[in-house]
């Protein structure tokens, strides 16, 4: 029998779905008899695989937990409507703190322009546990006009990325210092990174642009596990290939600079380390000129390619590696 460190996150599922009656699913779909179309987007955060209470504050917590559910509405083109929020509360924190975890999501929710948002609390004996589900909408407009992708059109994303799993890792040692007696990193130089890991911005307006400016994508995804990971579900939803450039990959600024310092390469990071919430576009090579023109924050960092080529990272020299994704915490180390 595989392991799931063998078997990877897109396989286990595609497994689990062949012994079922259902059919894969990105995200949750439901279209109404007036043609809109409604789309759900979930996400489950548990103390000690996904955070560590030691270093993260709650505030941050909330609003971050809320950031990544509704990226996946923003990857399938819809507005945010209505959230609904679970909290599994263990014994060790008391209602301050669980007041500290609302108000970083009701700042998130109210950001991205949620209508409703609903609360419930529930024991846990696990520690901390945060689940949240978020529900919006896609035009008919928008969903009329996304069109088949096709060999060559455009890879984009929204930012740097790696920088997430580097913050990660460098609050981490930290931590370890300090348990340890030795005080802590001067970590002033990597605020910006730090920030990316704890606190990550998403841009509640990028849906509507997209629309104001007649670019549909073709496909898209929410970077949460790396950015293997999303090409990997991309090349499947497509059944295309697709290449990326090793030296077209957006990074914050020291991200070398600490990727030296934690003997991690920051490449690695940004294929593997997750943690990102970043949007990944899949834009048709003709609105090339003016989607560079409109969404300057946005980088090209690569293309799909015919079914054959498979998916792979192109370095400098030209050498093409084969992309392998396993979608679980760590996978960059």
């Amino acid at each position: 029998m595989s392991s799931f460190s063998d078997i990877g996150v897109i396989a286990a599922i595609d497994e689990l779905y062949g012994l079922s009656a259902y059919s894969r699913k990105e995200s949750l779909e439901y279209r109404s008899p007036k043609g809109g179309v409604e789309v759900s987007a979930q996400r489950m955060f548990l103390e000690g695989i996904d955070f560590n209470l030691v270093y993260f504050p709650l505030k941050h917590l909330g609003y971050k937990c809320v950031v990544e559910a509704t990226g996946g509405l923003y990857a399938a083109m819809a507005h945010p409507r209505v959230l609904s929020i679970v909290l599994g509360i263990s014994a060790k924190l008391d209602f301050p703190q669980v007041r500290d975890i609302w108000t970083g999501a009701a700042v998130a929710a109210k950001e991205h322009g949620y209508e409703a948002v609903k609360l419930d609390l529930q024991p846990s004996n696990n520690g901390l546990y945060v689940s949240v589900s978020a529900l919006g909408e896609r035009s008919m407009i928008t969903s009329a006009r996304m069109p088949e992708p096709k060999s060559k059109d455009l890879i984009c994303v929204s930012g740097p990325l790696g920088a997430a799993y580097l913050g990660l890792r460098m609050l981490e040692k930290g931590a370890e210092q300090f348990a340890a007696g030795n005080g802590q990193p001067d970590m002033s130089a990597y605020k910006m990174i730090i920030g990316d890991y704890l606190r990550p911005e998403l841009d509640s307006s990028v849906v509507s642009r997209l629309e104001d400016a007649e670019i549909y994508p073709l496909r898209a995804q929410f970077i949460t596990r790396g950015l293997a990971d999303a090409l990997k579900r991309i090349s499947r939803d497509t059944g295309l290939g697709a290449k990326v450039y090793a030296d077209k990959i957006p990074f914050e600024g020291n991200s070398f600079q600490l990727g030296k310092e934690l003997d991690i390469d920051p490449v690695s990071a940004a294929m593997n380390g997750g943690d990102d919430c970043r949007l990944l576009l899949v834009v048709p090579i003709m609105k090339m000129e003016k989607f560079r023109h409109d969404f300057q924050t946005f980088d090209i960092i690569g293309h799909l390619a015919l079914p054959e080529a498979g998916v792979s990272l192109v370095t400098p020299e030209g050498l093409e590696m084969p992309v392998r994704a396993q979608g679980w915490p760590d996978a960059a180390e």
